[in-house]
């Protein structure tokens, strides 16, 4: 019955890699997506799921399956494993979201880890809808896939020796499974198979973002990398969108505590003030005024202690009203590389995904994955 049970599922691995190959010259390629970290319990479940342990044997599970973090153990109905993979022929589900491919669990000190593995293409028809609309025109839907492939590789290098290669999250790349996929993000993807942006002959590090306000950022002034194709460049498309202006009203007290819970020392927050600005117009530092005297942090280091979704930019405005804090402010992201809104406008205006790539990663060249091997 064991034999029986890991043919089957060897057998549905097999063809379910040879489905996703999209040129027969260009190798599937597996990434691995981290889906699910530091959690007491997942459920799993799918039609036909199939399970195997740390040692290769199946193991008989009724779905859904509740899989529950024991020490250093994963435990499902009082067994202990060391790690279970799980498969189902359309998709195995994940704490209600499907995925393609095999997830694996395993425990970690945190907690449990999930990890989807499957292939690259698989992976990018996920992503599409999850970081833009696959509605939009076709050919910044094509250049959207081009460097989130670009991307997904460059990190699987950086990763090669770690449990997985990226985050499912805007710590990377947004991804949800293939509950959103549809035709034109296939279509995307199928019509730019392999395609990747290179440097040097090297894969890029292609970071994108949501909108630049005008100006996107150089890679220098964010994370301290000099890299020649990430400069920043003027960009008065995205400017045609509603959400490229944002603002947002928050009170001292609020502000404090998400400070200090960061760990900067703000105690008796008295008002906020923009300092330097860089050569993009972006801010450089924040200052804090207190009853002790202020505190600064750079522009990057605010975002990410308010958060985010809140700050949605660096390139802002401070006024104090009434005891809070109005922020006014340009552009959703950190604004390096490709401007997601302004690829859209560029796509509007007749510019093909080729244009738009080499506008925003200048001295880039587009290449199939075999040319670097």
């Amino acid at each position: 019955m064991r034999i029986s049970f890991q043919l089957i599922v060897g057998i549905v691995f097999v063809l379910w890699c040879m489905d996703v190959r999209t040129d027969a010259a260009i190798p599937v390629d597996i990434i691995r997506v981290a889906i699910v970290k530091n959690s007491a319990s997942v459920t799993v479940d799918g039609d036909g799921l199939l399970a195997i342990r740390e040692n290769g044997e199946a193991v008989s599970l009724a779905p859904p399956v509740i899989i529950r973090s024991v020490r250093d153990t994963v435990v499902v109905d009082g067994v202990a494993y060391r790690r279970l993979t799980m498969t189902a022929p359309a998709a195995v589900i994940v704490n209600g979201k499907p995925y393609r491919g095999v997830a694996e669990i395993s425990p970690t000190d945190k907690g449990l880890l999930v990890v989807n593995e499957l292939p690259l293409e698989d992976y990018l028809v996920g992503l599409i809808n999850c970081e833009i609309s696959s509605a939009w025109p076709i050919e910044s839907v094509k250049a959207q896939a081009v460097i989130a492939r670009t991307y997904a590789l460059y990190r699987k290098q950086a990763r090669s020796n770690a449990p997985y290669h990226l985050e499912s999250s805007v710590i990377d790349q947004v991804y949800d499974g293939c509950l959103i996929e549809d035709s034109r993000a296939r279509r995307a993807v199928s019509e730019t198979a392999g395609q990747i942006l290179t440097y040097n002959n090297s894969i890029i590090q292609a970071f994108y973002h949501s909108s630049c306000g005008g100006k996107t950022e150089s890679a220098d002034n964010v994370w301290g990398a000099v890299l020649p194709y990430l400069k920043g460049v003027d960009c008065e498309y995205c400017l045609t969108t509603h959400s490229v202006s944002w603002e947002q009203k928050l009170s001292l007290r609020d502000m404090e505590e998400k400070l200090r819970t960061a760990g900067v020392k703000v105690s008796g927050l008295t008002d906020i003030r923009p300092g330097l600005r860089n050569g993009r117009g972006r801010l450089k530092s924040v200052i804090m005024v207190t009853a002790r005297g202020e505190v600064a942090v750079t522009g990057d280091q605010f975002r990410k202690y308010i958060g985010y979704g809140v700050i949605k930019s660096t390139n802002f405005t401070v006024k104090a009203v009434n005891g809070d804090i109005l922020f006014s402010g340009l552009g959703n992201g950190h604004g390096v590389g490709l401007c997601q809104w302004g690829a859209k406008q560029r796509a509007l205006d007749g510019f093909n995904y080729e244009e738009i790539l080499s506008y925003y990663y200048p001295g880039t060249e587009l290449k199939k994955l075999f040319d670097i091997r």
